[in-house]
């Protein structure tokens, strides 16, 4: 190849002669030593050559027709004869080596260094002179002029006629470098993340852990106690846990962020009240929601507190001996908002200080005063019952509340009476939650007005109120289609005629909650009705009670119906706790009531469109029994709610096979010995299996235990 810049005469590529390839003779002189660039270029050509290489080439195209006729000249721009002295054989110059190397060193698919990127089947034809005279003057090929070759060597040629033509491969292209993208120097994740980012992630962490990142670095510390993080601080999780100091910081660095402020149970604070609380209520002036139950906290600071957050809404007091009525003053005083009130056993309130709070606070609708002295107070009452806001009211253990008192609060003083029902004319009161429990001075005569005054309510506790019987119930029954919850504990006059009453009552669609615990006299004649007709059951209080076994089977039988109404039924094998019932200390309850809700709890159903494919129980009972079956019922309900119901319904066969092994056990007469060895085995497999089941088929090896003891 001709060297750019050097002095030879040149033609132009329209003169170019086609000049036939000959055997030339190699110089004898050693050529001179490359540098460089052409240096590495030879070196490659040479590895190129390598017979390992000799399975390298690439396979030809589909589209290329090897065995054609030749439709490729070659032409050549060396002289027609060798310019040297004299000449070797070369492996390149042979007529049927169509140009490439024939030497034992060569490698077919290695082209030579004047025919490059030509394919080892392409069919060369050689032209020579002779072939160039004879041949017809028609042009059959034109080439490509010089401007538009490729790269910038076409221009170069074009403007200098007498440089010789360059051929140019892959390895003579300039190699341009990229330019390396420019880093960041040392780039801080954490710090360059703006603030507000930071505070989102640090808002799905609890409390406990934000005051335990606080002491990774001061980053830290500053970000975990800045206010966005602290709007609401709900300590009744964690209260034990943390420290006064960490509680004060806290609460002077968010304090204008706070709007939900529970320190409910922190006896800690009692000594940091005396020395900060000067600068915590100074800074907490945004609260909404405020809790100090059981807490030591002294009169001063809960006074600072209440006058300097006039936009209170929830207030919860209970348990603080300390204040007394000017609290309630300040309350009515300063907080107009206010919506729900808990002074719950704070014995120096009573009901005169809670009157100026519903005079001056129209939209409370939540009064806790449990415990509270004063309640025979009329001009109180009276006042309820011309506000008429109240929703929630809770006055248990107040023994002040008398039959007088209660009808004052539902029907006022000297109401007008309908002549043809018999019923005061008055308007219904907004109550939905009452709660009368251990208000031992009621009778049958106080709950009968609130038949027909109360149609919102919906949960109603009459507990320990001994005095009431079946009457109390009746009307307000018949009048309460919302009734949800019912808590009748420790009647002991109320009979079975109230249970069955309940069932045909309208609140029998929507109940949900039922407590009978320790009714003495109530058994399977007024529970059976409701276990059939309240179909929205959640939970049964039964303790202490005469229900038998066709009680648990009923709830069994119901639960089952619940299931089969889904059509499309539970294929994920989870189910969930439909039914709660509570029915330890019942004499009348044995083990096969208990048995029969552990069998209907591992049950497979099948839909009515698809009998071939079992479905899993939606729903199932949540059983508390007798301290001895307790172990295996929980056993059970654990193995029920993972979806595991072959294990649950083998541990239920094991504990029936134990528990008629022990009755047969017990009994007297002939084979009384081989009873009890049967029964002593029969409680070894049941222990295995509520122990998680016996490995490998062979049963835990036990002691027969200390003879002596």
């Amino acid at each position: 190849m001709a060297q750019v810049g050097e002095e030879h005469p040149l033609t132009s590529p329209e003169s170019i002669s086609f000049t036939p390839i000959h055997s030339g003779a190699l110089p004898d002189e050693v050529p001179p030593k490359l540098k460089g660039r052409r240096r590495l270029l030879q070196s490659l050509q040479r590895m190129s050559s390598s017979p390992s290489l000799a399975k390298m080439g690439r396979t030809p195209s589909s589209t290329y027709r090897g065995g054609g006729k030749g439709s490729l000249s070659c032409v050549s721009l060396n002289p027609t004869t060798p310019t040297y002295g004299h000449s070797h054989s070369s492996s390149y110059a042979s007529q049927s080596s169509a140009g490439f190397s024939t030497a034992p060193t060569s490698v077919a698919s290695t082209p030579c260094a004047d025919m490059r990127f030509f394919h080892s089947k392409t069919r060369v034809r050689i032209v020579d002179e002779e072939t160039t005279k004879n041949r017809v003057t028609t042009p059959t090929s034109v080439p490509v002029p010089v401007e538009f070759r490729y790269g910038s060597m076409g221009a170069a040629l074009a403007s200098a006629p007498q440089i010789h033509e360059t051929f140019e491969d892959y390895f003579s292209i300039p190699v341009v470098k990229p330019k390396a993208r420019p880093r960041r120097v040392n780039f801080d994740f954490w710090g360059e993340m703006p603030n507000e980012i930071k505070v989102q992630i640090f808002q799905h962490l609890q409390p406990k852990e934000i005051v335990r990142c606080s002491s990774v670095s001061r980053a830290w510390h500053k970000m975990c106690f800045d206010g966005q993080l602290w709007i609401k601080l709900d300590t009744s999780a964690f209260y034990t846990d943390i420290t006064s100091e960490s509680l004060v910081k806290i609460m002077t660095g968010a304090g204008p962020f706070v709007r939900d402020l529970n320190l409910r149970g922190c006896v800690q604070m009692r000594e940091r009240w005396q020395m900060d609380s000067q600068r915590i209520t100074d800074v907490c002036r945004n609260l909404e929601y405020f809790s100090i139950e059981d807490c030591r906290i002294d009169r001063s600071t809960v006074h600072c507190f209440l006058l300097r957050n006039p936009r209170l809404i929830h207030i919860n007091l209970s348990r603080l001996s300390t204040l007394n009525n000017s609290a309630m003053k300040i309350i009515a005083q300063g907080c107009p908002q206010l919506e729900h009130l808990n002074v719950s056993w704070c014995q120096n309130i009573d009901t005169k200080g809670l009157q100026k709070i519903v005079q001056s606070c129209p939209k409370l609708k939540e009064l806790w005063a449990g415990e509270i002295k004063g309640f025979d107070n009329h001009d109180f009452l009276l006042e309820l019952f011309n506000r008429n806001t109240l929703e929630r009211l809770f006055v248990s253990h107040c023994v002040d509340l008398d039959d007088e008192s209660l009808e004052i609060l539902m029907h006022g003083k000297e109401p007008e009476i309908d002549v043809l029902t018999g019923r005061t004319v008055v308007p219904p009161r907004n109550f939905r939650h009452l709660s009368f429990d251990r208000c031992s001075a009621l009778t049958d005569k106080s709950l009968k007005s609130l038949a027909h005054n109360v149609p919102r309510l919906v949960g109603l506790q009459i507990d320990q109120c001994a005095n009431l019987t079946d009457d109390a119930l009746t009307g307000v029954l018949e009048s309460t289609p919302c009734l949800t919850h019912l808590n009748m504990e420790e009647l002991d006059k109320v009979t079975n005629f109230t249970l069955q009453n309940i069932a045909k009552a309208p609140c029998a669609k929507t109940l949900e909650h039922l407590s009978i615990s320790y009714c003495e006299s109530l058994g399977d004649t007024g529970m059976l009705p409701i276990i059939r007709n309240c179909r929205k059951l959640k939970s049964i209080m039964m303790d202490n009670t005469r229900v038998s076994d066709l009680v648990l089977t009923e709830a069994a039988a119901q639960v089952r119906h619940r299931n089969r109404k889904r059509m499309v039924g539970n294929a994920s094998g989870k189910p969930e706790v439909g039914l709660k019932m509570v029915v330890y200390d019942c004499q009348n309850v044995n083990w096969t009531g208990v048995r029969e809700v552990l069998s209907r709890n591992a049950e497979f159903y099948r839909l009515p469109h698809d009998s071939s494919a079992p479905t899993y129980p939606c729903e199932i009972i949540s059983l508390k029994c007798f301290y001895g079956y307790q172990p295996t019922v929980e056993e059970h309900t654990k193995r029920v709610l993972r979806g595991d119901l072959a294990r649950a319904s083998m541990l239920e066969r094991k504990w029936a096979e134990y528990m008629v092994a022990t009755e047969e056990a017990g009994a007297q007469g002939v084979g009384q010995r081989r009873r009890r060895r049967r029964a002593r085995d029969a409680a070894m497999v049941h222990a295995d299996e509520e122990e998680g089941g016996a490995r490998g088929g062979r049963r835990r090896a036990r002691s027969g235990g200390c003879i002596v003891m």
